[in-house]
């Protein structure tokens, strides 16, 4: 499975895919600390441009220069030159376009697309909506909202029995009581 997070319910298909966000400055020249979603933490460096989006405002920004800092990334953009323009991208959203990801193989979805998939048991009967992932280590586990919130690990060929994409379901070997 690769890893690409977004706000769950919230993307139209022509919005960039959330990738990370700004967390706030780092230092005093204008550089700004960043927590990237991408596994490994530095694949948020390859993708150019970035989109980011400040009070519902995309805008398209080349970043000058990133490198990995402990459990982030940190990052100089175009004429942010002090601390307070770093601060004032704090909370900012980083995205990139769909076509900037690479193709996935066979059996291998970004999390994009598992979002809003109705969830149906193989004798039927349907669970609900995937909300959102979650990466425990082991595997990912889809949070589908529907009477009630179900826990579905990601497991392919085990609980996850077939994706279809374009039919906007997936079929899985699960218990509704569980």
């Amino acid at each position: 499975m690769v890893v690409v997070h977004d706000t769950p319910g919230t993307r139209a298909a022509s919005s960039p895919i959330i990738m990370g966000h700004i967390a706030g400055p780092y230092g005093v020249k204008g550089w700004v600390r960043v927590v990237s979603y991408t596994k490994p933490l530095e694949n948020l460096l390859d993708y150019r441009p970035w989109q980011l989006r400040q009070d519902n405002v995309w805008q398209s920004v080349d970043v000058v220069e990133g490198r990995r800092h402990g459990k982030g990334l940190i990052v100089r953009l175009p004429d942010c030159r002090d601390r307070d323009m770093a601060a004032s991208y704090s909370g900012t959203e980083i995205g990139i376009f769909r076509e900037q990801l690479p193709l996935t193989d066979d059996n291998e979805y970004y999390w994009d697309d598992l979002v809003g998939l109705h969830v149906v048991t193989l004798d039927g009967k349907e669970l609900g909506i995937v909300d959102h992932l979650i990466e425990t280590g082991s595997n990912d586990v889809l949070v589908i909202r529907g009477e009630r919130e179900y826990l579905v690990p990601f497991i392919q060929g085990q609980v996850i029995n077939t994706v279809d994409l374009a039919g906007r379901q997936i079929r899985v070997d699960w218990d509704p009581d569980f």
